[in-house]
């Protein structure tokens, strides 16, 4: 709670060019969100963390809820952009056709208050954040703490999951960071060799 009392008391206040992206890793059992606020080139951590609702009795109550509490994180922290991840193609039809409704109906909070929405494909978000776009989720959770510095992770991944999502849309943003004057093979050697376009290497 201190730390969003902090965020909230600063983002009065903050610079023009500052600005706030919410990544959301839309589910019906498990929906994960994370925040975080770019400062020039620089990303920091505002707060992450994952809505469950496998408790819900049917998948229509799970929609109004996704609803609900998106409504209330951007009405709480007042992101700039929404970026999600997109759904993957799935042999169950019934299973991507639920997964499609919930990254809808997240996509519809957010234009409820005319926040500019970005879709990525989950190969693109982790190719972003690991150079390789057939990473595990702990592996996506690893850089995640390293470009973030962040003390732990999560217990559920889909936070990281989510927060890889609002990272992703960062980069694509970041032109210097995509347009290297020499070609890069892996993260690794790109963040070797651009300390400083990343918070916390």
């Amino acid at each position: 709670m201190k730390q969003l009392q902090n965020f909230i008391s600063v983002r009065g206040g903050e610079n023009k060019t500052d600005k706030v992206i919410l990544g959301i890793d839309p589910g019906t059992t498990i929906m994960g969100y994370g925040l975080v606020k770019i400062t020039g080139k620089e990303a920091s951590l505002i707060h992450m963390d994952i809505l469950m609702l496998n408790k819900l009795p049917n998948h229509f109550l799970k929609l109004k809820k996704i609803f609900e509490e998106t409504l209330r994180i951007i009405e709480l922290y007042k992101p700039d952009e929404v970026a999600l991840e997109a759904p993957f193609y799935a042999k169950n039809i019934q299973s991507m056709l639920k997964l499609g409704r919930a990254q809808g109906i997240s996509m519809a909070a957010a234009l409820h208050h005319n926040l500019p929405v970005f879709e990525y494909s989950p190969r693109k978000i982790k190719q972003s954040i690991t150079g390789k776009g057939s990473s595990s989720k702990e592996q996506v959770a690893i850089m995640l703490q390293r470009i973030l510095t962040l003390q732990s992770l999560p217990e559920k991944l889909d936070a990281t999951d989510a927060l890889a999502v609002a990272i992703c849309h960062f980069f694509q943003n970041t032109v210097e960071s995509f347009t290297p004057a020499k070609k890069i093979n892996s993260w690794k050697s790109f963040a070797s060799e651009n300390p400083g376009k990343i918070s916390g290497l």
